[in-house]
């Protein structure tokens, strides 16, 4: 039988012999645990050299001798050669320290477990008997899966529980949920989010996520629309210090990313002027990933080294023309849709050539996304005639042009090279 047990090795010396990958891994994971690292092998991957170079561990460069187990609380052999492998196990056995045999687990007094950190918890799977690693990580997976369900609750229960994945009462996450797709929601925003006690949402974002969530969570909507605000920002600001100081784990979902055109700076400032702990989870930005999911590079070698983001509300800055007219700029309107006839009349005045290529994205990564190509003069005419609604995504430059990436068009991206001016449905994934 093998008892499963967590061991702190934090300060503590460990030894890893060997040089290659498998001892690299196995470093990196005393490294992260906080243990005071030796290596012994006389060749070593460069993951390592990196490590030594850091301070993280100390090497030395010549074959394992017995006196390196002495005064060591742990060991991993990971040189593959049965002999060496096997002496070293000996000299720990014989000092009673427990080691691992990467090679062979049925030679070694431990087992590395399939392991994963979430939300504060770490996670780890054991095959019995015969060692069975690929089924160990197979559960592992199913259950860190479980983990990041907003149904599954995975609130600390102890108020001294810390860690980069632990949301604490009182205190405000906000969470860039990204495009509208939950699959491309980051794992750090699924764990806090799975811990929340109240959602504060936009209309944007992955919204299907909140059908999940348990029962117990309060789901506030503040969303926001062209010309419709639930709440202006004030307000908004107010929900979140207003929850958190009422001893609430507060997760703010928003579209996107909370930092690009999101006003999270804002709402970071009125959590810290009320003495309210907040921090700040990145999500995947619409500016990069609409065109990517229509299959339009924002850069591409020989065609625009420079990205240019724009927000729609409003008038265009000579900034802004100025990189239109430039033919190796790509410019990214983010909220633009309802406001398109104008920016394009404003570029068309300022001296923008009507053919450059151009397209909208809807709807971007959802099933019923949608894209629509067309030189820039009838960019407008041609989103309205086929109905694309918001949130939209417009991209203008030479990367919109169709055909670019005809011999590595991306799969299920639905973009075909029909010409100028094609709407292009069903382009989901």
């Amino acid at each position: 039988m093998t008892l499963l047990a967590g061991l702190d090795v934090a300060g503590r010396p460990v030894l890893v012999v060997g040089g290659g990958p498998v001892a690299a891994r196995r470093a990196r994971t005393a490294v992260d645990a906080g243990a005071d690292v030796l290596v012994v092998a006389p060749e070593v991957v460069d993951d390592l050299l990196e490590l030594e170079a850091s301070g993280a561990v100390r090497l030395r460069r010549r074959p394992v001798r017995e006196a390196d187990v002495a005064d060591v609380w742990f060991v991993w052999t990971c040189t593959g050669l049965a002999a060496v492998d096997d002496a070293v196990v000996g000299w720990a056995s014989a000092r009673r320290v427990f080691c691992v045999a990467a090679a062979d687990a049925r030679t070694g007094t431990a087992r590395t477990p399939a392991a994963a950190r979430i939300g504060g918890l770490l996670v780890g799977v054991l095959s019995e008997g015969v060692p069975d690693p690929r089924r160990a990580a197979a559960v592992r997976d199913r259950i860190v899966l479980a983990l990041l369900d907003p149904a599954t609750d995975t609130r600390a229960g102890r108020p001294e529980s810390t860690g980069p994945d632990v949301l604490q009462p009182g205190e405000v996450a906000l969470v860039g949920g990204g495009t509208g797709d939950p699959a491309l929601m980051t794992v750090r925003a699924r764990t806090l989010l799975a811990q929340a006690d109240v959602v504060v949402t936009d209309r944007l974002g992955p919204t299907s996520v909140l059908a999940e969530l348990r029962e117990d969570v309060r789901v506030i909507s503040v969303g926001k629309a062209p010309g419709v605000h639930t709440l202006p920002q004030a307000g908004i600001n107010a929900v979140l210090v207003e929850q958190a100081l009422a001893g609430r784990r507060v997760v703010r979902l928003k579209g996107g990313d909370p930092f690009l055109f999101g006003r999270g700076g804002e709402e970071v400032l009125a959590c810290r002027a009320a003495g309210v702990p907040v921090r700040v989870v990145p999500g995947v930005t619409s500016a990069v990933a609409a065109a990517e999911a229509a299959g339009i590079p924002v850069t591409h070698r020989g065609t625009s080294a420079r990205l240019h983001v724009v927000n729609g509300h409003g008038s265009l800055t000579e900034l802004d023309l100025a990189a239109l007219r430039t033919p190796d700029v790509t410019v990214v309107v983010l909220m633009g849709l309802s406001w398109l006839d104008r920016l394009t009349a404003e570029a068309l005045a300022a001296g923008v050539d009507p053919a450059t290529p151009a397209a909208v994205v809807s709807r971007a990564t959802l099933p019923d996304q949608r894209v629509v190509r067309a030189p820039l003069s009838g960019l407008a005419a041609r989103c309205a005639a086929e109905g694309l609604p918001s949130p939209a995504v417009v991209v203008v430059g030479e990367v919109a042009r169709p055909g670019l990436l005809d011999p590595l068009l991306v799969a299920g991206a639905g973009v075909e090279d029909a010409g100028a001016g094609v709407a292009l449905a069903g382009a989901g994934r």
